[in-house]
């Protein structure tokens, strides 16, 4: 199984659309931070320019800091407020390598590292340069509502609780038999397994398959002597222990105060921004907390992403500009707005290289590698 890319590999760099899209609107906020931004360029350099906003789509994860940034650059600027679509990973994906122009989004966001299938259709439709910028980092959360059971899981639980098939008598792998935690370990709540997750187009399900899924099949592999294959470690249950809940984390938050037994999946920033009605559960004896995220101790990691669509530059308003504030210290800095909402910084020095690379629009050169 390979190994995903975590805070360890951050050096190396670092889906369908939802029926509802999520729009920033633009708000005065008053904020004086970010970048000075404000176009004062002749007419006559903007005589190519369309008249509409960057549109942004993508992950649910990155929506909050794509549209963060989107509302302290509308009111700093002279530019319009970007638009920002919370539509998956997959579906920003397709939506923006669908083609080049105003027809199409200008910027992505990512919970996981663009593929290369979905740079190869990038490149089939046009889309021939594209600017990779990791954001920072983000850890996927097993949590539930303040009134539920604190939760204490380790990886290889986790694998047994909601994987489709594990090993039963002479490691011949079985339908999943288990109903309640307890069942998996006493020391596990007494409740019905009810975990409510993000959909398969989503970067954060992706993640999550393969730093807790796959990794807790290791564990039981090596804890049972059994062989497990890429298809069974990977594949989630689908009996009702693991529950569909569309691209919209909010929504799986409200679900989790509405339902006190079950339990939610989704992005570290989520539950920083509803510590006061949800938990989050230890896993493998680690909180999801800021510094255990930031340091790598917490076992389910990863970095976020935008990517910029560098042949609309010079076609919609503001991108460069965007970019720079995305990339300023007082957005994604150690004390940047970004990480009020729940962004983990990468390294100062790494910030740094990587603001270098984003501001000039240095394009990547091939597909990524994983």
């Amino acid at each position: 199984m390979k190994q995903y890319l975590g805070l360890s590999l951050f050096a190396l760099a670092l889906a369908a659309c939802s029926d509802t899209a999520e729009v920033a609107t633009n708000t005065d906020t008053g904020n004086d931070t970010g970048a000075d931004l404000s176009s004062d360029a002749p007419a006559d350099a903007n005589a190519n320019l369309v008249d509409r906003p960057i549109r942004i789509v993508g992950s649910s994860t990155v929506f909050p800091f794509t549209t963060a940034t989107a509302e302290s650059f509308g009111a700093r600027t002279s530019f319009a407020t970007p638009v920002v679509e919370s539509t998956g990973t997959g579906g920003g994906m397709r939506l923006f390598c669908n083609g080049a122009g105003t027809a199409h989004p200008d910027i992505t966001g990512a919970s996981r590292r663009m593929r290369a299938s979905e740079y190869n259709q990038c490149q089939a439709n046009g889309v021939t340069e594209i600017t990779e910028i990791p954001i920072g980092f983000d850890g996927i959360v097993f949590a539930n509502t303040m009134t539920g059971p604190e939760l204490d899981i380790s990886r290889d639980q986790i694998w047994l609780a909601l994987a489709a098939h594990v090993p039963g008598e002479d490691c011949a792998m079985v339908e999943n038999p288990y109903e309640s935690w307890s069942d998996i370990d006493p020391t596990l709540p007494s409740e019905r397994i009810e975990v409510f997750g993000p959909p398969p187009t989503s970067g954060t399900r992706d993640a999550f398959v393969e730093l807790g899924m796959e990794a807790g099949a290791e564990l039981v592999a090596e804890a049972t002597g059994c062989e497990i294959s890429d298809e069974h470690a990977a594949r989630i249950r689908e009996d009702g222990a693991w529950i569909d809940a569309g691209e919209n984390d909010n929504a799986i938050v409200q679900t989790l105060v509405n339902t006190p037994t079950a339990f939610g999946v989704f992005g570290y920033s989520f539950l920083a921004q509803n510590s006061d009605r949800i938990q989050g559960g230890r896993v493998d004896g680690v909180m999801p907390e800021f510094d255990e995220i930031a340091s790598g101790n917490y076992p389910i990691s990863r970095s976020l992403f935008v990517y910029v669509k560098n042949q609309n530059v010079g076609v919609t308003p503001g991108i460069e500009a965007y970019v720079t504030e995305l990339t300023s210290e007082d957005a994604w800095g150690e004390f940047g707005y970004l990480a009020d909402r729940g962004l983990i910084p990468a390294p100062e020095a790494r910030r740094m290289e990587i603001a270098e690379r984003a501001r000039s629009l240095t394009p990547m050169d091939g597909a990524p590698e994983h």
